[in-house]
């Protein structure tokens, strides 16, 4: 049975890519997303995000009549949930968008239908997800009643693209796909096969769920020892960069670069997940999470001590997202701490992020302010290096000089000479 017809639920990051991937074979796929200006600017043959050689592929899929957006789910073949799943206050798992796009394809659902969850997810999510189907929809059978012979096929397959090169790693990089059949596994297989050229590795879909966790607590547990390497050199007096570089040159060592905190929708929230699901056994990934949690802290207070010493300070915050070179700002450490700074009324605080037009919300309302890097150098007697994007690192760093720097990413520190001479 061919897939004439895919729906993905949830057109951001990952979802919007997707169908692109999807509609750039010649498929027919029903983008659906509760935002209306997203599904607008979608049909329109443009884009809401920031991702290289993105909008050429919308454009085009659009041209073709291939990719159409709409807010209400229609009936396909297969339907790929791509929704956020962040965390509560307490760190808890919120799965309210996953249930609330389960819950929206039920009405559609027929027989032969294959319903995949991309969406990063605590272990036992798709269970869940099959679980709330069962309920809506009682004249179809499901894996956890009918096994093999089950009316609909469930599966899990998440996503393991790094932002900024979205389009390449979704057809290249490997896929794992967890069914909760061997048949259900099987069928997603053949939907991944249509524009994927990694391998596909089949599993279960509790052991598919684990391994994006696992993927991305090993990332973070990482990215805390360089951090915590960082505060400790600090307090030792030590130049954490070129102990780094130094470091590395073992042939068995590969220290990753501190930063200001960990930020994104994958490594600044999966580990948690794991932490809930075992909190008297995940010790390790509890602490990793403490520790690039707590890193915008110390940033915050090494600022407000600076600032204490001058009058009337300016600061200027340079990068709000939470990689180099996107627009994504999901879970930034950068906009913690911009935003926290000018809660404190210390002085005036100007951010600077090319990749974004305007600031969030809550960055206005506190009275941050968006300037070009020309303006804020101008200004600025504090200038913090939290976002490692490309016109940054290129800075003249003559145009630091008279300001005090607190550079977090490691962008504008002077290298020894034996640097240029590194592997």
């Amino acid at each position: 049975m061919s897939f004439d017809t895919v729906s993905v639920l949830g057109l951001g990051y990952i979802g919007l890519p997707t169908a692109a991937a999807f509609a750039g074979r010649k498929v027919h796929v029903i983008g659906v997303d509760i935002n209306s200006r997203a599904v607008e600017t979608i049909n329109q043959g443009n884009i809401h995000i920031v991702e290289p050689d993105l909008d050429i592929a919308v454009r085009s899929a659009v041209t073709q009549g291939y990719l159409r957006a709409t807010i209400k789910p229609e009936p396909a073949d297969a339907f790929l949930i791509a929704v956020p799943t962040p965390f509560k206050a307490d760190h808890e798992p919120d799965l309210a968008c996953v249930e609330a796009a389960t819950r929206s394809i039920a009405a559609v659902l027929k027989r032969g239908d294959l319903v995949v969850l991309e969406s990063t997810s605590p272990v036992g999510t798709t269970e869940f997800v099959a679980e709330i189907l069962a309920k809506e929809r009682p004249d179809l059978s499901f894996p956890q009643q009918r096994g093999e012979a089950s009316d609909v096929r469930i599966a899990h397959c998440p996503e393991r693209v790094l932002p900024g090169h979205v389009m390449r790693e979704l057809t290249q990089n490997d896929r794992v796909i967890g069914g909760m059949t061997p048949r259900c596994a099987e069928r997603a297989v053949e939907l991944y096969r249509i524009f994927t050229a990694g391998n596909c590795l089949v599993t279960d879909c509790r052991t598919a769920e684990m391994c994006k966790l696992t993927e991305n607590s090993f990332r973070d547990t990482n990215i805390a020892f360089a951090n915590e390497l960082s505060i400790i050199c600090e307090r030792l007096n030590i130049n954490v960069w070129e102990l780094i570089r130094l470091a590395n040159h073992h042939p068995r060592v590969n220290i990753l670069t501190p930063g200001p905190g960990v930020g994104g929708h994958c490594i600044a929230v999966d580990p948690w997940f794991l932490v809930h699901s075992a909190p008297a056994e995940a010790r390790l990934i509890k602490t990793a999470r403490e520790v690039n949690d707590g890193k915008p802290h110390l940033i915050i207070d090494k600022v407000l001590n600076l600032a204490k010493s001058q009058v009337n300070p300016v600061i200027a915050c340079f990068g709000l997202a939470f990689k180099a070179d996107i627009d994504d700002l999901r879970e930034s450490p950068a906009v913690e701490i911009t935003a926290a700074l000018a809660a404190t009324g210390v002085g005036r605080v100007i951010a600077v992020e090319p990749y974004v037009q305007a600031l969030p919300a809550a960055l206005q309302q506190k009275g941050v302010e968006l300037a070009s890097i020309e303006v804020a150098l101008n200004s600025a007697s504090i200038v913090v290096g939290l976002v490692d994007h490309r016109s940054f690192r290129e800075l003249d760093r003559t145009l630091l000089q008279g300001k005090s720097v607190i550079d977090s990413r490691g962008m504008w520190v002077a290298r020894r000479e034996s640097d240029s001479n590194a592997a």
